[in-house]
């Protein structure tokens, strides 16, 4: 049994080694969200690997269910490591933010940079960056695409609805008129009842006036 556990714990390893990158920001070596995926599917697959063997062949068998299990454990969580590092670098001096939290992506995009005041019209100097983003999603097909509007309080709430609801959709429509499958893709506005900062000043407000996608698996 405690063989068994250290060529667990050794496969493990292994697959976080794999996984593990340079930070940008402070150059020290750490586990890549593939990483820590893998390293779970190892511990797993070695588990199972050993458990469905014959005692004689059980080593062999958590050797195997780890490699099956690390493999299917990291390969999602690395194509989200390179969507991520894709888009920061395409997005980078857009105003475009990317954050992300577990498998899912959102890119922020603040409304001084995509649409006019109190306009759904794509703001002429913002279609090199969609531009950019059908490409990236065109490369990376694996995700849904959620679009969200979202508006500061100023204003009644039927206004903002409508507005939000527009400008999300100009977003949609201009990217399956470039060719990413309308399929993968669902849009809405929120109007102001998601604001990201306070209402009560203008640079607040100007934060709340946003377009938001979400890339979630499929």
């Amino acid at each position: 049994m405690n063989k068994l556990r250290n060529l667990a714990f050794a496969a493990a390893g292994l697959t976080l080694l794999a996984g593990c990158t340079n930070n940008p920001y402070t150059g020290e070596r750490e586990a890549g969200k593939a990483g820590i995926y893998g390293g779970v599917g190892a511990v797993t697959g070695a588990v199972i690997g050993a458990a469905t063997s014959s005692k004689k062949d059980r080593a062999k068998g958590a050797l195997i269910g780890a490699a099956v299990g690390g493999a299917a454990g990291g390969g999602y969580g690395y194509y989200v490591d390179t969507q991520e590092a894709k888009l920061r670098q395409t997005l980078q001096g857009t105003g475009v933010q990317v954050q992300r939290n577990g498998d899912d992506l959102k890119l922020i995009m603040p409304g001084n940079i995509t649409f006019a005041s109190n306009s759904s019209d794509i703001s002429s100097g913002f279609y090199p960056t969609l531009n950019s983003l059908v490409t990236v999603f065109k490369e990376f097909d694996k995700n849904g695409i959620d679009i969200v509007g979202h508006t500061d309080s100023t204003g009644s709430m039927e206004l903002n609805q409508n507005l939000s609801n527009r400008r999300a959709q100009s977003v949609a429509s201009y990217l399956t008129s470039n060719g990413v499958p309308a399929q993968r893709i669902s849009s809405y506005g929120a109007g102001p009842s998601q604001p990201i900062a306070s209402n009560a000043s203008e640079a607040g407000r100007a934060q709340n006036r946003r377009v938001e996608i979400n890339l979630r698996p499929q």
